[in-house]
């Protein structure tokens, strides 16, 4: 993969010499690409023209003598700026995500209330837009389980770490998985649920291998809420016979959301991830789920995760929604972002589709191998080339 620095110097490369202009209508222009915008609706050719952080105009032949800088798109694809409803933002992760396309981000329960704080920091000094989830536990997560000790569940503590950080905190996390919580699982829940009371805050819930069955879980879960880890292959979302258990159609009739979250270890299969393609119940967000280790083992980056859903027969209009449009509307915060509209924050992303033979993996290291590949080309995050 690309270093940052052949990154940065392909994008200045990008760079026309009306980057020197001054006074131009536009600050920036991306000219030439396919825009794929699927809040409007949009897959067509189009030029996308940026002032004072903004959108301004999205159309044909758009003149770049009319804008100080020009990207050059021809043969790219042009998507509003990517959002990762599931990362663990460690201090590699957000420029890291943002050299791949990755604006907007939510760090999904590295840390509770103990280290609120320093995810405060983080938020403060990422290039990039973040907001957080804090952990149930106290301590984040940690190996072993972070509630195993379930006097870690803190809920006054977590209340009123939520409180000192309503800027930044836009959620809670639970872990669900026996390794986790053990036995106690749905009490984990109801004190996540007692914790965020009076703030119209959300659970993320992460599923798989729980003690209970997942239709206890479920059944405590609320519109807005997020379960993660979709196709968990243990104790996850299909019934013996390889349908979707009613619990789970119910659960998102009512508005529960159900998110990807690649990462690295016991998420998904292969077999589980084409299981709920065949029965069409497909994520509403993918996520990476990425961490310092997942950078170089089984995830990457979130355009390789898409690339398995291309790979897998979903349309690239399908794909960009679930990063784009529908990750915007799971959190208030994000509330305007997700679309190229006039009017919107100039968070853009210039994607190349490579053809050629790549190899993917599932969290179990089985290979297959792909036709085409999702790369950053040029990232653009409010209004400023990466």
């Amino acid at each position: 993969m690309p270093s940052r620095r052949d990154f940065l110097r392909a994008a200045a490369a990008t760079l026309s010499p009306a980057a020197r202009l001054r006074g131009a209508p536009y600050d920036l222009l991306v000219k030439g690409g396919t825009v794929v915008d699927p809040a409007r609706r949009l897959h067509a050719a189009a030029d996308v023209a940026i002032r004072g952080g903004r959108i301004a105009a999205v159309g044909r032949r758009l003149s770049p003598a009319d804008a100080a800088q020009v990207i050059d798109a021809a043969g790219k694809i042009v998507t509003p700026g990517l959002i990762d409803l599931h990362v663990h933002a460690t201090e590699d992760i957000p420029p890291f995500a943002l050299s791949t396309g990755v604006t907007s981000m939510i760090d999904a329960g590295t840390r509770g209330a103990d280290r609120a704080d320093e995810a405060a920091a983080v938020v403060r000094g990422a290039p990039n837009r973040i907001r957080v989830l804090l952990n149930l536990s106290r301590t984040g997560v940690t190996t072993p389980g972070e509630l195993l000790d379930f006097d870690k569940a803190d809920v006054a503590a977590l209340r009123r770490a939520i409180e000192a950080h309503r800027d930044v905190v836009v959620g809670i996390k639970v872990r669900v998985s026996k390794s986790v919580a053990g036995a106690r699982d749905v009490e984990a829940i109801r004190r996540a649920k007692a914790a965020g009371a009076g703030f119209g805050l959300p659970l993320m819930v992460h599923i798989g291998d729980s003690a209970s069955p997942l239709a206890d879980i479920l059944s405590l879960l609320d519109r807005g809420d997020i379960v993660t880890h979709v196709y968990a292959p243990v104790n996850g979302i299909f019934d013996g016979s390889g349908g979707v258990l009613p619990q789970v159609l119910a659960a998102r009739r009512r508005g529960v959301r159900f998110d990807f979250g690649n990462g690295r270890l016991e998420h998904f299969t292969w077999e589980s991830l084409e299981q709920g393609i065949r029965r069409r119940f497909l994520p509403d967000t993918i996520s990476s789920d990425l961490t310092t280790a997942g950078r170089t083992d089984r995830v990457f980056d979130l355009p390789t995760v898409l690339s398995k859903f291309l790979m897998l027969g979903l349309t690239l209009d399908e794909v960009i929604a679930r990063v784009t449009i529908n990750a915007a509307r799971a959190f208030p915060a994000f509330a305007g972002l997700g679309t190229l509209a006039p009017g919107a924050p100039a968070d853009v992303a210039v994607l190349a589709l490579k053809d050629g033979e790549f190899e993917f993996l599932d969290n179990e290291s089985a290979k297959r191998t792909g036709r085409r590949k999702l790369v950053a080309h040029a990232v653009i995050a409010g209004g400023r080339v990466v």
